[in-house]
């Protein structure tokens, strides 16, 4: 069965990094386009990076761009989510998530807290 197993997540301080990784079974992982989502307490979750089955193109929500990277290892069958230059309003559980039709995959996420 699919599975999607997050992980890196941590407390940081302010302007620091951190690198999520989700590593994936179940499916032919370098078939699928996978994405990065986050969602902070009390808000709705948000789309934050997402990248091609070949790894060839990437797209960013406006917030983490230019501060975010998504990559991924069709070898390792993992996406990986390096985080620079962290801000406080970055705080919440990230998930990885794949759309296989008809179903969504959750991995069950990993908690980013930024916070001096």
């Amino acid at each position: 069965q699919v599975q999607l197993v997050e992980s890196g997540g941590g407390l940081v301080q302010p302007g620091g990094s951190l690198r999520l990784s989700c590593a994936t079974s179940g499916f032919t992982f370098s078939s699928y386009a996978m994405n990065w989502y986050r969602q902070a307490p009390g808000k709705e979750r948000e789309w934050v990076a997402g990248i091609t089955s070949a790894g060839g193109s990437t797209g960013y929500a406006d917030s983490v761009k230019g501060r975010f990277t998504i990559s991924r290892d069709n070898a390792k069958n993992t996406v990986y989510l390096q985080m620079n230059s962290l801000k406080p309003e970055d705080t919440a559980v990230y998930y990885c998530r794949l759309r296989r039709l008809p179903y969504d995959y959750w991995g069950q996420g990993t908690q980013v807290t930024v916070s001096s």
